[in-house]
């Protein structure tokens, strides 16, 4: 089975990644490396994530994916961020899986709205089997309207991700969230390995992997080339790697940590994206939550950087997201076309 395959920290400074084993082995990226790309001028460093965009994707074509949450709130573990947890105190409800009518006329609206992939999370640990069995059914009607599946239903058992690609699932979507030795400061509920190992099961399914993680949580910037080091000497490293921009929720420990207050400022979320896609030149880099706080000119920025994926709707499972048409007014502006 392939892994997901854990980093070794190494002192490197050359912006340029260790040259591949024989026999075809990928790249690998340092963290010293990755801190030496942050590091460059803003202009030198989008020139380079321009160059590596255009070699490998359409220069001025977004993909839209659509994210809706078929089971919201009531989540055991402690995330930080997330306003789903029932550890805080943030006012959202524990409700209970949607039905499989109210899913399907969801994706049939998203792709009626120019959404080419339809991503479904749940507030699970892992989902149990009588949780899975529904789940299902939905990726298989919303296959058959022609959409890209996508599920998000935290850690997986074995067995549990062939019962999915076998339903028709085109992608996983499982965070890293942060670097490894920051993660202890955002998540107590499960480790590092548990996520790589739930990774390693997509991949040995043969589903499509969506890893990627939140900035903006008071990690440090060497700490933000280690997540990007993290996903990017992955073997391979993802097909599709969402950046989010934290979104402080009033009632979740970071929220009080960090007082409201942006903890990462706008042109350093702009290098993680062109990080992002040097790193990991074919994937598909995605603006995922937070894109409404970052505004129209930054979110111009991170397309130069080389992002090529959004989040397309009013809502990310439980917070705000630009809505269609302001979606539409910024595309057209930016000539921007879509596309899968």
């Amino acid at each position: 089975m392939p892994s997901a395959e854990r980093m070794t920290h190494v002192d490197d400074a050359s912006t340029a990644p260790h040259r591949p084993a024989e026999g075809g082995a990928p790249a690998r990226w340092t963290v010293a490396a990755i801190e030496a790309l942050f590091a460059l001028p803003f202009t030198e460093l989008m020139h380079r994530a321009q160059e590596t965009h255009r070699a490998h994707h359409a220069p001025n074509t977004v993909q839209l994916s659509t994210l809706l949450s078929i089971k919201t709130g009531g989540c055991s573990e402690d995330c930080g961020y997330c306003p789903q947890s029932k550890r805080h105190e943030a006012g959202v409800d524990d409700e209970p899986l949607l039905d499989l009518g109210a899913v399907t006329a969801a994706a049939r609206a998203a792709k009626a709205q120019g959404a080419t992939r339809f991503c479904m999370g749940a507030a699970w640990r892992g989902p149990r089997d009588r949780d899975l069995a529904a789940v299902l059914d939905m990726v298989r009607e919303v296959k058959a309207l022609g959409l890209e599946t996508c599920a998000t239903l935290g850690m997986l058992k074995d067995g549990q991700a062939e019962r999915l690609k076998d339903a028709g699932l085109d992608y996983y979507n499982h965070n890293l969230d942060t670097a490894p030795e920051f993660y202890g400061d955002v998540v107590t509920t499960r480790d590092y390995e548990d996520r790589l190992d739930t990774l390693d099961r997509v991949r040995g399914a043969g589903i499509n992997v969506c890893c990627g993680g939140i900035v903006g949580m008071g990690e440090s910037r060497r700490e933000r080339a280690g997540l990007i080091g993290q996903l990017a000497n992955m073997d391979p490293y993802p097909e599709s790697v969402p950046i989010n921009h934290l979104v402080q929720v009033e009632g979740t420990p970071l929220h009080l940590r960090l007082g409201g207050e942006s903890a990462i400022d706008a042109f350093e979320f702009v290098r993680t994206v062109a990080a992002a896609r040097i790193t990991m030149p074919t994937a598909m880099v995605r603006l995922s939550a937070g894109r409404r706080e970052l505004g129209e000119a930054v979110q111009a920025l991170c397309f130069l950087a080389g992002a090529n994926s959004v989040f397309y709707g009013d809502k990310l499972l439980t917070t705000g997201n630009p809505d269609v048409e302001a979606d539409r007014a910024l595309f057209a502006k930016l000539g921007l076309a879509t596309g899968a």
